[in-house]
């Protein structure tokens, strides 16, 4: 009876095992006007990966995560702004392991709680480019897919990239304005205004919208699984 015990503990520590992480997240917020991956944060946590059969090619995999995101940009084109949002991240995954190299291949969802609202510095350039910054406000929960590969470099050591994007917008309809030429002032009788040249007084003419804004990353991290 002991035995046989004993042989099953050992049989379940081999189909589960335990990891922790750590990396860099290259982000950028979808919706804000701005491109490119140019807010660099840090990913770190502990996992845990099962087996879900005797050959190990299908595992599932279960993480709780510290993950910066955010948006960045220092060019003023079309502005600056320099913001960060801290996640707890809760990713759940899929994996198929490749039976000639050993790579995994993951899909799954990751669930986000925003610790705090982000503090962010921003700079306008009015002349050009004026988002409405009255409510600087992001959804605290945001639940994203996520796509995941992963190789083994040297015994229980892996080398992950990982691909995430938002299924629910972190952030509705963000205002922005943009000049969009200029246009006569109009004065209380319906009729321009003139200058006292004669000629018409003129006012900056201001495109408006919205967009929904998503959180878009891609991670780069190490692996030990032990």
């Amino acid at each position: 009876m002991t035995i046989v015990t004993m042989g099953t503990i050992g049989v379940q520590a081999q189909r589960i095992r335990g990891f922790i992480s750590s990396g860099l997240t290259f982000t950028q917020i979808e919706g804000d006007e701005l491109k490119g991956f140019h807010k660099i944060g840090y990913t770190g946590g502990v996992g845990a990966m099962v087996n879900l059969d005797k050959h190990e090619d299908w595992r599932f995999s279960v993480e709780a995560l510290f993950t910066q995101r955010g948006a960045y940009n220092r060019t003023g084109d079309p502005y600056s702004i320099s913001l960060r949002l801290d996640y707890v991240d809760i990713p759940v995954m899929l994996h198929y392991r490749d039976p000639w190299g050993g790579m995994l291949f993951g899909l799954g969802l990751n669930y986000s709680r925003l610790v705090q609202q982000p503090h962010s510095v921003m700079k306008y350039n009015p002349l050009y480019f004026i988002p409405d910054t009255t409510d600087m406000t992001f959804l605290s929960n945001d639940l994203m897919i996520a796509a995941d590969f992963r190789f083994p470099i040297w015994k229980g050591l892996w080398f992950n990239v990982r691909w995430m994007y938002s299924l629910i917008a972190i952030k509705k309809e963000w205002q922005f304005s943009q000049a969009d030429g200029e246009e006569p002032v109009i004065g209380p009788d319906g009729k321009p205004v003139l200058n006292p040249d004669g000629s018409t007084q003129m006012t900056t003419r201001w495109k408006r919208w919205t967009n929904d804004c998503f959180n878009h990353s891609i991670v780069i991290r190490l692996i030990w699984q032990f």
